[in-house]
């Protein structure tokens, strides 16, 4: 199949298909006489699972490791379920983070309780006053954004 029977295939934009391509996540397909990209079942299977990975947030880098133990089915599967807790830290910290955020927009939108003009809301003169103090979430809350993969070495 070609790249745009793929993409609507596995719901997966061209571009992205593309982009696991450069990034080793997704074998390069054989090409046609006329340079186009032909994929199979194999692809189609691999970038689903990649896409399955992607929705349980996981970094590319994770999910490139699976895939190398996917490729290798008689490995020990033992960083598999490393690499799983690990990423089951980094979604706990994130929901931590996430409650602590919903507390401060939820403290923030109790500092203005009627509307009224911009120059008196509440909301607006306590993210005025709390940038110019410097306060700055250093923590963000970015999806997908975590510390880098770390295994056993076997």
């Amino acid at each position: 199949m070609r790249i745009g029977e793929l993409a609507k295939a596995t719901g997966t934009p061209i571009e992205t298909i593309r982009y696991y391509e450069r990034e080793g996540l997704l074998a390069a397909p054989p090409r046609t006489e006329g340079n186009f990209r032909i994929y199979d079942d194999t692809h189609a299977e691999r970038l689903s699972f990649i896409r399955h990975c992607r929705t349980l947030d996981m970094a590319l880098d994770e999910i490139r490791l699976l895939l190398r133990f996917k490729d290798a089915p008689t490995e020990n599967c033992g960083d598999v379920n490393t690499l799983l807790d690990a990423h089951i830290g980094h979604v706990a910290a994130r929901i931590h983070e996430l409650r602590v955020l919903e507390k401060t927009l939820k403290s923030l939108r109790e500092r203005c309780h009627e509307a009224r003009d911009a120059a008196h809301c509440g909301i607006l003169n306590e993210l005025s006053q709390t940038s110019r103090q410097g306060a700055i979430n250093r923590g963000g809350h970015v999806r997908g954004v975590h510390g880098g993969v770390r295994t056993r070495k076997t």
